[in-house]
């Protein structure tokens, strides 16, 4: 048997994990003193009561190589092979993590250690593709080969409500913070080449600000490659998530939309109101 592990960066839904029967690996995040279990004991409404009470941002962690042992080891049985899909090398440690605990249980030969060069659900969209490819009878090297061709068609990308957050975390200064949430800019944050990196800036409301990165990645959506899209937020008022799902079925392009939560890790980083939209391009 294959079977498919992720870390919990990858934000899928609980019902979305099942679908293609993947196992999840939580990091860790800290709140001063306190370790938490991403996604499983703390949410990331109490990480934002945290960071707005100490005006602190919390810390993440990546799992240790012996929880990413224990967790192989009780994957593994005999003949099994195990894909892991990990966050991209250049934002955390958790891919190297997995191949290391895979070395020192001697199994590198049957643990294939995806970089999926994403976050979020820009993660996620790799496992449903892995899950479909396998699905297809293909093997674990063959399923590797095709989720890595399309891992630079992934396109994430999300618009953040205010720069306290990245400010914490120290993603941007004092000064540019201020003034940005002053200002009421709201930075778009695309990803590539496995980093964030600034795009436009929208001005106004986050509702506005949304409204306007929508209309902007319309073109992208059109030549998006129509198996599905997310809809992820850090926690947006259900009307603004509405609107943005009306928007983007109004495209008549997408066969599934999904509207999921980001979790703790993402969360932390990007703060409250953060809304992404993601996808696989054609190519």
């Amino acid at each position: 048997m294959i079977r498919l592990l992720t870390d919990s960066t990858s934000d899928l839904s609980p019902e979305l994990r099942e679908r293609c029967s993947a196992t999840v690996l939580p990091l860790i995040t800290i709140l001063g003193e306190e370790e938490h279990t991403d996604g499983v004991d703390i949410t990331p409404e109490e990480l934002y009561a945290w960071s707005d009470r100490t005006h602190q941002s919390p810390k993440t962690a990546v799992f240790s190589v012996q929880q990413a042992k224990d967790c192989f080891r009780s994957l593994l049985g005999d003949g099994d092979e195990l894909i892991c899909f990990a966050i991209s090398e250049k934002m955390s440690a958790s891919a190297s993590v997995m191949r290391l605990a895979a070395q020192q249980i001697h199994a590198e030969d049957r643990i294939h250690v995806v970089d999926s060069e994403n976050l979020s659900t820009g993660i996620g969209l790799l496992i449903l593709a892995a899950s479909e490819f396998l699905a297809q009878g293909l093997s674990a090297a063959e399923t590797v080969a095709r989720v890595e061709a399309l891992r630079p068609l992934v396109r994430a990308s999300f618009v953040v409500d205010t720069l306290t957050y990245l400010h914490r975390g120290g993603r941007c200064s004092g000064v540019v913070a201020l003034a940005g949430n002053a200002l009421r800019l709201h930075p778009q944050i695309v990803v590539q080449d496995g980093a964030m990196h600034p795009d436009r800036k929208y001005r106004g409301s986050i509702r506005h600000a949304l409204t306007q990165y929508m209309t902007d990645l319309i073109p992208e959506m059109k030549s998006a490659r129509p198996d599905r899209v997310f809809i992820t937020h850090s926690g947006c008022p259900d009307e603004i998530v509405q609107a943005v799902y009306e928007k983007v079925q109004s495209l008549n392009h997408f066969r599934e939309i999904h509207i999921t939560r980001a979790g703790g890790v993402i969360s932390s980083h990007c703060g409250p109101n953060t809304l992404g939209v993601l996808f696989i391009d054609r190519g």
